[in-house]
């Protein structure tokens, strides 16, 4: 009788080796099978019976305990992906790569939802063969996936197609069908209670998901939500950091701009305080800006720099004193200089077509520095033209009193009055009778004409009176024939009469006496330029700036002195001149043409030449005087210097 210990041995050992070697299922019960054909005793079968059950109780613990070594591993794998702070799309592919591995499917992918579109897309795929599924974009709500994100559970189905739990939609029917896919589970990425996105698992044939393919999933999930939050954190924490970067960055500039502007404020402050003049001022602010710098009075007229191109100034200038700042003028910038809501004047700077925030407050900073120098220079100014002003009272007053002591007195205030000067006369156009404010703004005026020049002023009488160096007056002037080069005074007069008519806001009229030295002949120039601004206003030319010698014969009978060789030289010059060059007779003519009435036929007949003669001389003369020669005006002061010629023996 055979053993059942003995007959069951070969049996056991090779159910053992079926264990180590991790064979199939079905390959265990083989061993029973086996025993049954060679005819073991029943003893010996029930044993292997139980030993093959005990088996595979083995062999499922094993195969458990492996599957779950491979989930381990996995995410284990994964934690190091996230502790390694890898790039997000590696780690998330790394993920869904590996719920497809584990769980075994055809294909696994992960859904986020995009904010900005309102739906949600495909981020990763693994496994997928279909461009319409990898590209599919699912409205909130729709399929599976909107059901896992509504309820934040996962959901798993044996046939998508068939499953009515959930909003079907033609899109996403379409790309599941065009992937293939049957059974598809779905799981949420929870991220403090709230569903950040769904990974899914799916196969292209009917299956069930098990509790814990549906548990490992959830676990990859989980670790997909702590990556996504981690690469927003990271991300939220590289932006955080730029712009504190930025920010250190923007404190250091303006800082280092600050300190700048103190440093340049610093420094045109102490050129103020050391009694620089404003082209200094104008000059350092050049170099600090490397542009170039103009400053203007309120007039428009140039104190330093180049004179600007008045298109458009004075808008700009009224914009930035609304303003309060710099503002762009074309291809340069206009600061307003202000004494509180006093303008003063305009700086310009020219060459900087763009001025960044610290050179724009720089720029503002000048003009603060530049008002602060004119406020200084108009204080002793006017300080100055009190003194002066004493003195040119006592000059015009009683020049012959003691010259000397007032030619000491005017080179104390740095008036030299033994130098040639041109005394201007000026009144309000609407003299006689103008009101006391009109003269008292025209005085005013008149200071800030003469700001920044040797010259001095003060009312007088019913009058403003200027004392200007001869050598500061403009150059030559143009008489009623042509350029009048020794007429000094008449060029002053007009530039004064339209500049003084523009600080004052309304037509000023200035009469000049020609110019002189020492207070005596001063005075009297004074009493020339009075004659002529009560002619000026007598002639209906009120609001106009003249000499005595302009004004033709009456500059003869209005000025101090009469200057015939000049009134002369003035009205017949270009005769004259023509006849010395040419040998001809012009004067001659027009004499005997006045001399006979203006008759053609009598002028002929004293000339002893034949009509047309003279109608050729006199077309000459045209051409030399002007169209208005024989007008009566010009006829009477040229007749009047045809006489004056004869009397001087000319």
């Amino acid at each position: 009788m055979t053993d059942p210990g003995t007959g069951s041995a070969p049996a056991l050992r090779r159910l053992l080796d079926l264990l180590a070697s991790g064979a199939a299922t079905e390959d265990f019960a083989d061993v029973l099978a086996d025993a049954r054909r060679q005819g073991a005793p029943a003893a010996v079968l029930s044993e292997i019976d139980d030993a093959t059950w005990q088996a595979l109780r083995v062999h499922r613990t094993l195969r458990q305990h492996r599957r779950r070594e491979a989930e381990l591993t996995a995410l284990f794998d994964t934690a190091g992906d996230l502790a390694a702070s890898r790039e997000l799309d590696t780690v998330l592919q790394a993920i869904v790569r590996r719920a497809r591995m584990l769980l075994g499917t055809d294909t696994a992918y992960l859904t986020l939802p995009d904010e900005a579109a309102g739906d949600t897309y495909m981020r990763v795929t693994d496994g997928s063969v279909s461009v319409l599924f990898q590209n599919l974009r699912l409205s909130l709500g729709d399929g599976l996936g909107g059901l896992v994100a509504q309820t934040a559970r996962p959901y798993a189905t044996p046939d998508y197609r068939t499953d009515e739990r959930f909003h079907h939609t033609g899109t996403i029917d379409a790309g599941v069908l065009d992937e293939g896919l049957v059974a598809i589970i779905g799981v949420p990425l929870l991220l403090g209670g709230q569903v950040i996105g769904v990974l899914f698992a799916a196969d292209r044939s009917p299956r069930a998901f098990s509790p814990d393919e549906v548990a490992l999933l959830c676990t990859l999930a989980a670790h997909a939500a702590i990556a996504l939050d981690t690469a927003k954190s990271l991300a939220d924490t590289r932006a955080a950091l730029a712009e504190l970067n930025s920010a250190n960055e923007l404190i250091r500039a303006h800082s280092a701009a600050v300190q700048r502007a103190e440093q340049s404020h610093d420094r045109l402050t102490d050129l103020v305080l050391r009694g620089a003049e404003v082209p200094d001022v104008a000059a350092a602010v050049a170099a600090l800006l490397g542009g170039e710098i103009a400053v203007l009075d309120t007039g428009g007229e140039s104190l330093a720099g180049r004179p600007a191109a008045a298109d458009g100034l004075a808008e700009a200038a009224a914009a930035s004193r609304t303003e309060g700042r710099s503002v762009r003028h074309g291809e340069a910038w206009v600061c307003a200089v202000l004494a509180g809501q006093e303008p003063l004047g305009t700086l310009v700077l020219r060459g900087r077509p763009d001025l960044d925030d610290a050179d724009r407050r720089l720029f503002e900073r000048a003009s603060v520095v530049t008002a602060l120098l004119l406020l200084l220079r108009r204080s002793v100014a006017e300080a100055e033209n009190r003194v002066r002003g004493e003195l040119l009272a006592d000059l015009l007053t009683a020049p012959d009193r003691d010259p000397a002591g007032l030619t000491a007195r005017g080179r104390r205030l740095g008036v030299d009055l033994g130098r040639p000067h041109v005394v201007l006369v000026a009144e309000p156009a609407g003299a006689p009778g103008t009101a006391a404010t009109d003269r008292s703004r025209l005085a005013r005026a008149a200071e800030r004409y003469l700001f920044g020049s040797r010259g001095i002023g003060a009312e007088h009488g019913e009058t403003v009176v200027l004392l200007v160096p001869a050598d500061d007056a403009p150059p030559g002037g143009r008489g009623p024939d042509g350029p009048d080069t020794a007429d000094t005074a008449r060029p002053a007069a007009e530039r004064a009469a339209e500049r003084l008519a523009r600080l004052a806001g309304f037509p000023v009229t200035v009469g000049a006496g020609r110019p002189a030295a020492g207070p005596v002949a001063l005075a009297a120039a004074h009493a020339e330029g009075l004659r002529c601004v009560r002619a000026l206003r007598v002639l209906g030319r009120s609001g106009e700036g003249a000499s005595a010698r302009a004004l033709g014969f009456l500059g003869v009978l209005l000025g101090d002195g009469p200057d015939v060789d000049g009134f002369v030289g003035a009205t017949l010059g270009p005769l004259l001149d023509y006849d010395a060059r040419r040998g001809t007779e012009l004067v001659r003519t027009l004499r005997a043409y006045f001399d006979c009435g203006g008759s053609l036929t009598r002028a002929k007949d004293a000339l002893h030449v034949h009509v047309n003669t003279v109608v050729q001389r006199l077309d000459r003369v045209e051409v030399l005087l002007g169209r208005d020669w024989n007008h009566p005006e010009r006829s009477l002061e040229l007749q009047l210097a045809l006489r004056l010629q004869l009397l001087s023996g000319a």
